[in-house]
């Protein structure tokens, strides 16, 4: 959604307890840029807030695509595919993720979704509960550590002030299912929300069933002049999820339902269980000065099932067609944040320190046709990251404001190797990094609906340990020759309030990375990457939301991005050579979405129309091959009925409303040039949610 005005989570929360009123107009605000509330209208960054009705309007709250398609800059694939989770990146960073998120920093109120090592999973957020969505994008996406493209975080409602329970039902085309119950409420200095739910499908192709149960549970406690704990925990059991893999285009273009063979052969599937916990104390020192506190701990278990050929696992250095990871992560944040003046003008400084950890113990099996075999790897993996920054806001004159920032990271892997066999020698190792990161913006106010900025900062980005798990030319070990890659970020951009509720914003940014992290070579069940040469990513991005006399809303997200390499490179086995001026695979040249809203003024019905286009997509490095853009449309309409203490409304949405066959999502460098991930044809979803509030 574009920024524009958004309803705070609390009011949020409380309107929909309350009888058919105007709505209550707040100004929007974002913590993502600053870690301290303000309106994102006044600060010198690309960074988009989607509420709640954006999240859960007529849609199944399943996964994030459904809403941060209205985010430019932003592309968010939905595989069809749980086992490997979504595709998610930002200017082009996380494109080449074969499964989970990289490259983007996720973050699940203050506590972390993503790893140490920049490897992060989008299945634990909690869609159902969430107040808001906020995306940053550009250079300060630098001041959360290890990742360059940007920052998504997901911020929990607060219970509403009265004892409220909702349960919600969802029924959709693919055998697909949701069920969730959810209650909160203010009891005295004590405020809570809790959400459950499970989702089913059997899927659009074969071989796609997937179940997820999760759970989400927020606490506050008032402490007065102790400031305010916040204690969250949330939950994660996807068991036995089918994975379909990928298909070539031949497969895809005579049966987009089909799935490979191996994948029956092999029974490729994989198993999620997540569990975590976490808690935040705002405490404030003086009427200036706060603190901030975040400590948090879980476990992740992983077993996966791939399909790789019997042969490939028999060599002496293969890890086998079974993965099976038990990791666990902790951290822990300190901040302290001034507001002050300076030289009589308004000014607010941070500085913090981060220190987050992660060990897994990673094991590899034998997939003896399905099942788990002989042992084939036994290891110990460590990363951890400790982070010091500095941030500082200044209003320099009345019409030009400055935000800065300075962050210096070291990341270390260790990795402790105890499959040691005749033809696979001992590969204990370990890697250090450390870079220092800065960013700083200005931001000119032109006018009083007029803004314009100007940001520039530096950004890194290391390897991930799934991309260090294998080293080049089938040897054993971890490849320790990776090194991270180093961007430089510099952007113009134009804000602009249209009309009396409306928002536009235009971004204009130029990326330049070295040692970019690519695909080096895959075969039987191996990927190992390597760092290519230079390469440069030019934008446009334009947001745009309006809201018009007579019930009627419109909103646009377009994207254009021109990501190539600029200097040429040899990879794989044989080598090939990659010409400069070949495009990024899996990025889009052209990202569009538009929407067109009626609301009734007092029913609560509303209808819309929703378009989302894309441009062609190359799946490897040589620009050999690409999915085909497409242009699809979906309809949604919405229903609401009221009566004293509670509420209930209904919505059904069409997607695909043409029956297109596209390909959605593609997996880059697949090593059978099965590269394509088909997305479903014409999908009905039908859903009710029932509000009793005491």
């Amino acid at each position: 959604m574009m920024v524009s005005v958004a309803i705070s989570a609390g009011n949020e929360v409380r309107a929909q307890q309350a009888a058919p009123a105007p709505p209550v107009v707040l100004p929007e605000v974002t913590v993502s840029a600053t870690r301290v509330e303000r309106d994102p209208m006044d600060l010198p960054v690309s960074i988009d807030v989607l509420d709640g009705r954006a999240i859960r309007e007529a849609n199944a709250q399943v996964n994030l695509s459904e809403a941060l398609v209205r985010v430019p800059g932003i592309a968010v694939q939905n595989r069809q595919n749980y086992a490997q989770d979504l595709q998610v990146s930002s200017r082009g960073f996380g494109a080449r993720a074969a499964f989970g998120v990289r490259g983007i920093r996720l973050i699940a109120d203050g506590i972390p979704a993503t790893m140490p090592d920049g490897q992060g999973q989008a299945a634990s957020f909690n869609l159902p509960s969430a107040a808001r969505i906020e995306v940053l994008r550009g250079p300060f996406s630098s001041l959360y550590g290890n990742a360059s493209g940007g920052v998504v975080q997901v911020f929990t409602a607060d219970g509403p002030a009265r004892p409220t329970f909702t349960g919600s039902l969802l029924g959709a085309s693919s055998g697909t299912s949701r069920i969730g119950f959810q209650y909160g409420g203010q009891h005295g200095p004590v405020n809570g929300l809790v959400d459950v739910s499970r989702f089913e499908t059997d899927g659009y192709r074969a071989n796609s069933w997937a179940r997820r149960d999760q759970s989400n549970a927020k606490v506050k406690f008032d402490l007065g002049t102790a400031g305010t704990l916040t204690l969250v925990a949330n939950t994660l059991d996807q068991p036995e999820t089918k994975d379909p893999l990928g298909l070539t285009a031949v497969q895809a273009a005579l049966n987009p339902r089909q799935v490979v063979p191996g994948a029956y052969q092999f029974n490729t599937r994989k198993s999620i269980f997540q569990a975590q916990g976490g808690l935040t104390w705002d405490l404030p020192l003086s009427g200036s000065d706060r603190l901030h506190l975040r400590a948090y701990a879980g476990d992740r278990q992983v077993t996966q099932y791939l399909a790789t050929p019997a042969a490939a696992q028999a060599a002496a250095t293969s890890a086998g067609g079974v993965v099976d990871l038990d990791r666990g992560f902790a951290g822990l944040g300190l901040r302290w944040t001034r507001s002050t003046e300076l030289a009589g003008r308004g000014f607010t400084a941070s500085v913090g320190l981060d220190h987050d950890r992660m060990k897994e113990n990673r094991r590899g099996f034998i997939n003896d046709n399905g099942v788990a075999g002989l042992l084939k790897r036994d290891q110990d993996d460590t990363v951890m990251n400790t982070d010091v920054y500095a941030q500082a806001e200044w209003q320099l004159l009345p019409a030009l404001g400055m935000l800065a920032g300075l962050r210096h990271s070291r990341v270390r892997f260790e990795s402790r190797d105890y499959f040691i066999r005749p033809g696979n020698v001992d590969d204990s190792g370990g890697l250090r990094f450390s870079r220092t990161t800065p960013a700083t913006g200005l931001l000119w106010k032109v006018a009083p609906l007029l803004n314009v900025y100007a940001n520039a900062g530096r950004g890194f980005e290391t390897p991930t340990f799934a991309e260090l798990a294998y080293r080049p030319g089938g040897a054993s070990g971890l490849n320790f020759a990776l090194r991270p890659s180093n961007s430089l970020h510099r952007e113009i951009g134009v804000k602009a309030l249209t009309g009396n509720e409306g928002h536009l914003n235009v971004a204009l940014f130029q990326v330049d990375v070295k040692d970019e992290i690519v695909v080096n070579s895959a075969s039987g069940g191996r990927t190992d990457f390597r760092n290519a040469s230079a390469t440069r990513r030019e934008g446009l991005e334009l947001a745009w939301r309006q809201r018009f006399v007579g019930g009627f809303e419109a909103a646009v997200a377009w994207t254009a991005l021109d990501a190539r390499f600029r200097q040429p490179f040899t990879s794989g086995t044989p080598a090939t050579t990659v010409a400069a001026g070949s495009r990024l695979p899996g990025v889009a040249p052209r990202l569009a979405y538009a929407e067109l809203v009626w609301r009734h003024p007092n029913s609560g019905f509303h209808a819309g129309i929703e378009v989302r286009q894309s441009g062609k997509v190359f799946v490897n490095d040589q620009n050999s091959e690409a999915a085909a853009a497409y242009t699809v449309g979906n309809l949604r309409s919405g229903f609401q009925q009221r009566g004293k203490g509670w509420r209930l409304t209904e919505f059904v949405r069409v997607d695909n409303v043409g029956d297109r066959r596209y390909i959605g999502s593609v997996i880059v460098a697949d090593a059978n040039g099965r590269f394509y991930e088909p997305s479903p044809g014409r999908t009905v979803t039908i859903g009710v949610t029932l509000e009793v509030t005491r």
